[in-house]
């Protein structure tokens, strides 16, 4: 029987990034889920804070080379790659002069978001998904953890519906404490605009916040999973509004066998990820 391939995307890692809830579960779960039987791939970008001599990154030439345009603008696409050898695990890390050089995150050193973070969102999903294909590797789920990983359902769903190592692909979208008070560009909705994605399927980031760049991601993903204790209270509701498998928070020390079954539970349901009409 094969093994079951799971892709992880992930906005952090620790060790490349400070631990966190969400970067901690970008390091252990991807390993216990490994050891649990499954195959897995796992990305992040190579924001510009992550010591690569550290930690050993070295460019993965034959998956580098392509340009990914955004916004009408070229950007080349350049794939990095460690080991985490305690976990026999690689890490594949999304890199690009243009966004992901700064020695920041998702803030400048004034705290405010960078005005760019939605070109860097969506660069970094096409990134993937594009990376993905070169590897010729189909995933059977796809879990996204972060707000800078919220274009990868509607990526999935619409702009690579007909490619066929996408196309049986379930997206687990986790959603965390990571809100951000100022809108991203005006102009986010049009940007995301490639082939399969119509302005219907966008209309929601007229007003591109945080609750509906969430909800975008929530409309075109196939379960959910709290990855936070504490979650905005509107998208909380709108989750439960749209009625798809839900996995509440996990404080304990087995989530990983309860992540785990989730997973097998997305790959027995029947939902199909449209639209919430």
């Amino acid at each position: 029987m094969k093994a079951t391939k799971v892709l992880f995307i992930s906005q952090e890692i620790t060790p490349y990034l400070p631990e966190s809830e969400m970067s901690k579960i970008g390091r252990y779960l991807p390993q216990g889920i490994q050891e649990r039987g499954k195959e897995i791939r796992t990305f992040m970008p190579r924001y510009g804070v992550v010591n690569e001599r550290r930690n050993q990154l070295h460019e993965v030439i034959r998956l580098s080379g392509m340009n990914l345009v955004i916004n009408d603008t070229d950007h080349p696409l350049i794939i990095k790659v460690a080991s985490i050898q305690s976990a026999r695990m690689q890490v594949y890390f999304i890199d690009n002069e243009d966004y992901f050089q700064r020695k920041n995150i998702l803030t400048d050193d004034e705290d405010n978001y960078f005005s760019d973070n939605d070109e860097r969102a969506i660069f970094f999903s096409k990134g993937v998904l594009e990376t993905v294909k070169k590897l010729r590797w189909s995933p059977d789920i796809i879990h996204c953890h972060g707000w800078l990983t919220a274009f990868v359902p509607l990526l999935v769903k619409k702009n690579y519906a007909d490619e066929p190592l996408f196309s049986k692909a379930k997206v687990i979208y986790s959603i965390y404490n990571d809100d951000f008070s100022s809108e991203l560009n005006v102009n986010t909705r049009k940007k995301v605009l490639f082939d399969g994605i119509s302005k219907k399927d966008v209309e929601i980031l007229k007003e591109p916040t945080y609750e509906n760049l969430s909800k975008l991601a929530i409309n075109f993903s196939d379960g959910f999973i709290l990855g936070s204790k504490d979650v905005n209270h509107n998208i909380l509701e709108y989750i439960n509004s749209v009625k798809k498998p839900t996995l509440e928070y996990q404080s304990g020390d087995n989530y990983l066998d309860i992540y785990n079954d989730f997973y097998e539970t997305i790959l027995n349901s029947r939902t199909n990820a449209k639209k919430k009409s």
